[in-house]
């Protein structure tokens, strides 16, 4: 068995699956009270704000280029059904086998069937969200097929046995002590260092041999390009090139939304990408696949596959409001400026994606059911909007999914979401109702004024969520109007 094998057994599969997000406001409470997470994510939030901003020193240029990004795939959501067919038509004239998958369910299927067809017991991965929301690996090795990471940051959280808590950066809650540990107890004969080129020397050489063994590769898919059927993954490390073109068979897996009209679409979007995710001017690799390898060619798959992902964007596509979370290009910028995210860090959100754009994509994907806590842990401080390459209006979206969450369960609606009332209350829907009744009608205020200045001291002493962590609210002994009157002051 090799080193990465022998690693990839150190995991405990079970912790790599699905995490309640019921569990998130505790998970929340538990982040808060270690300083040393808090103080990790605030440097490394910082840094890559820094590096974002140093990337555009004009405004105007950069206001200019959301515009154009927003332009792109606000153009290409509209004619969506139509790009995918023609995506669909293209690619398979250029010899790639297109696969539908309705469900996260549907494209595990799709992906262990194309494995069990070459008698595949080992995948090596390139980054890939869409494998990550789809639990890929436990699905996998659920059924003996080793799925071993090839991007380091992921490798290093699949050592751990963890999920990422980071869409670009998976490891960025990992110390260079904690990696150290990882590779000293999981790779053989590796010494224990904090060299950070002695580390990524090691995780390189671990990964090296399983891209030679591996009999599939697989990826992700950033943008895909319906004129040319060409699939653009962006990268750093070249694994994702080694893992497209080593193994004989390349399976992609790529969200429904990712299509655009035209390859040069992709252009500005990769700009706006690179410099908005780790703040470089551009990525070290643009890997453009159109095709399986080709007579005469001497490298590449000889079979490409695409898995076609709905897995809920259609729900948020169906709803004219709710279709800009499909904007998304996965650049994590409104996380890295989101000052929840930035105290709690990822794992406590429970999802594959976390921060601002996971409160607005996960209910799509989980159901409100799963996820109503979400939408409400935001400030609303409009911070993610800003910074937004493709300018989602993510503000007016949680509030929308809150409405949602809040919403009469057997309300009819033009395009319900699955989970809608979640956190319906009827108790809530009647003390609301009451208050805004009183302050529809100047007389029930000022009665409902008077008692509660005067019978202040029967204020309950636990006031559900509020007092957790504060006092609790009385009414003041006198009332404002009171006040501005005896100073003769308007009301």
């Amino acid at each position: 068995m090799s080193t990465t094998a022998r690693a990839e057994r150190a995991v405990d599969e079970s912790t790599l699956h699905f995490v309640p997000t019921a569990e998130f406001r505790e998970r929340a409470r538990t982040a808060l009270d270690d300083p040393q997470l808090r103080k990790s994510f605030r440097g490394a939030m910082d840094f890559l704000q820094g590096k974002r901003a140093a990337q555009f020193p004009e405004a105007d240029e950069l206001e200019a280029l959301r515009d154009l990004g927003e332009a792109v795939r606000q153009h290409a959501l509209a004619r969506l059904p139509e790009l995918l067919e023609q995506l669909e038509t293209k690619l398979r004239e250029n010899g790639v086998q297109v696969h539908w998958a309705e469900t996260a369910d549907d494209a595990n299927r799709i992906v262990h069937a194309i494995a069990q067809r070459h008698a595949a017991t080992r995948v090596i991965k390139g980054k890939s969200m869409a494998s990550e929301e789809i639990e890929l690996n436990h699905y996998l090795g659920e059924r003996g097929i080793d799925c071993i990471e090839s991007d380091m940051g992921e490798y290093i959280v699949q050592l751990a046995g963890e999920k990422p808590s980071h869409i670009v950066m998976p490891a960025i809650h990992k110390t260079k002590g904690d990696i150290a540990h990882l590779f000293e107890e999981h790779i053989p004969d590796t010494p224990y260092t904090e060299d950070v080129d002695a580390l990524i020397q090691t995780g390189r050489r671990a990964l090296r041999r399983a891209f030679v063994d591996a009999q599939i590769g697989l990826s992700g898919v950033n943008f895909a390009a319906a004129d040319t059927g060409t699939l653009w993954l962006v990268e750093n490390e070249g694994n994702g090139r080694l893992s497209t073109t080593v193994p004989d068979v390349h399976i992609a897996i790529m969200g429904m939304e990712k299509v655009v009209a035209r390859l040069e679409h992709i252009v500005p979007l990769s700009s706006l990408l690179t410099r908005s995710a780790t703040g470089q001017p551009i990525t070290t690799y643009f890997n453009l696949i159109s095709s399986p390898r080709r007579q005469g060619e001497k490298d590449g798959p000889r079979e490409v596959h695409l898995v076609l992902l709905d897995n809920g964007r259609s729900q948020a596509y169906a709803d004219e409001q709710l279709r800009a979370t499909l904007q998304c290009i996965r650049c994590g910028a409104c996380m890295n400026h989101c000052p929840v995210y930035t105290r709690i860090g990822g794992h406590a959100y429970g999802t594959t994606y976390p921060g601002p754009i996971g409160k607005i994509i996960s209910p799509h994907l989980l159901g409100l059911d799963a996820t109503a806590d979400l939408p409400t842990a935001s400030s609303l401080c409009g911070a993610c909007g800003e910074v937004c390459p493709v300018r989602i209006p993510i503000p007016q979206l949680l509030v929308r999914l809150r409405t949602e969450a809040n919403r009469d369960p057997d309300e009819a609606v033009a395009h319900p979401l699955r989970g809608q009332g979640a956190n319906h209350s009827r108790s809530e829907q009647f003390i609301w109702r009451f208050w805004s009744g009183a302050f529809a009608h100047p007389r029930a205020y000022r009665a409902l004024r008077w008692a509660a200045t005067r019978l202040r001291a029967l204020a309950p002493s636990q006031q559900m969520g509020w007092t957790q962590h504060r006092t609790p609210l009385k009414p003041a002994p006198r009332s404002l109007h009171d006040l501005l009157r005896e100073r003769d002051q308007p009301q």
